[in-house]
């Protein structure tokens, strides 16, 4: 008995549907938008208390202040020893409680730290979605916390 009215795909036939699934993901995937990760913007925040922490040591070391800039605007925070700059992407919400003065003189978007440890303090807030982390600069001790919120 030969049948002739088999039902199915051939080898070719597939081949094909795979070739156009491959184009279109080739086609779409960079178009796609790229979203932070939870753990990518626990990373970001982990960098900005690293760069905080490494120009609060630069200050003690050298005896001499030392400036982070934080600019919420421009999205980027800049150490102020190094060339280092942390640039936050569109997708998470960067916020910055700085003071107006620090010492007398005012304090125009930075994070000033000091050669006895101290600084006049500071908190940069990182958010996307449910996830957010707030870098904590005590004024008193110089200390950096990261917190999650």
């Amino acid at each position: 008995m030969n049948d002739s009215g088999q039902t199915g795909f051939t080898l070719i036939e597939m081949v094909c549907v795979i070739a156009l699934i491959a184009m279109l993901a080739a086609v779409l995937l960079p178009i796609a938008p790229r979203q932070t990760s939870r753990s990518r913007l626990q990373a970001y925040a982990l960098e900005t208390a690293t760069l905080l922490k490494a120009d609060r040591n630069a200050a003690i070391r050298a005896g001499a202040d030392v400036s982070t800039l934080v600019d919420a605007r421009s999205r980027a925070i800049r150490s102020g020893v190094t060339s280092q700059i942390i640039r936050i992407p569109d997708d998470v919400r960067f916020d910055a409680l700085l003071p107006a003065t620090c010492r007398q003189q005012v304090a125009l978007s930075t994070i000033s730290f000091f050669a006895d440890g101290m600084s006049c303090g500071g908190t940069i807030a990182l958010a996307r979605l449910d996830t957010a982390y707030e870098i904590r600069v005590n004024w008193l001790t110089g200390r950096i916390e990261i917190v999650p919120r």
